[in-house]
């Protein structure tokens, strides 16, 4: 619970972090795409996902943010260089937060500290992809401000989802 004294803050992951983030994507990934992404697909990407993939993402030249509420990792976020359109040199490829922990502000925190990472790389723009029917994600990032600048379909589990992407010039 969300309180005047609860501590948040938001830093770097190391590697003692792997299983904390592992279980914050494998919920938030529940949550965001069941009925969305096909099941078998899903649990398939959540499988992929384990300590072992976040402990080399860690190590990796793409930032990986944590964000502790009272000491316990609720969400966590990626970003590094922009992986499909040179106009935005920047991207955040992953922002998620527990469930519980959603609809109360905190998924600011990690969107600009993502932000401030590529800030402080020169990086000159930002984009972010979202699944059109990920009506959370779609609503926190148009409420960020960012403009839609592009659309494309994904082929996932045999299902033909729509990507949105949301971009900021600064």
């Amino acid at each position: 619970m969300l309180t005047a004294r609860s501590l948040i803050t938001v830093q770097s992951a190391c590697i003692a972090d792997a299983p904390a983030i592992a279980e914050v994507a494998k919920l938030s990934w529940h949550n965001a795409y069941t009925a969305i992404i096909p099941h078998m697909h899903l649990e398939k990407m959540i499988k992929r996902r384990g300590m072992a993939y976040w402990r080399l993402a860690i190590r990796s030249r793409d930032a990986v943010s944590v964000l502790r509420f009272d000491g316990s990792i609720v969400g966590y976020a990626i970003c590094g260089n922009s992986r499909f359109d040179p106009k935005y040199q920047g991207e955040i490829y992953e922002l998620y937060i527990l469930p519980e922990y959603q609809g109360v502000g905190l998924g600011e925190f990690l969107f600009e500290a993502c932000r401030h990472t590529l800030d402080e790389r020169s990086m000159r723009g930002l984009i972010v992809w979202c699944l059109a029917e990920n009506t959370q994600a779609f609503g926190f990032y148009k409420r960020r401000g960012g403009v839609r600048v592009a659309a494309r379909y994904e082929a996932l589990g045999g299902a033909q989802l729509e990507k949105i992407a949301f971009a900021w010039d600064h």
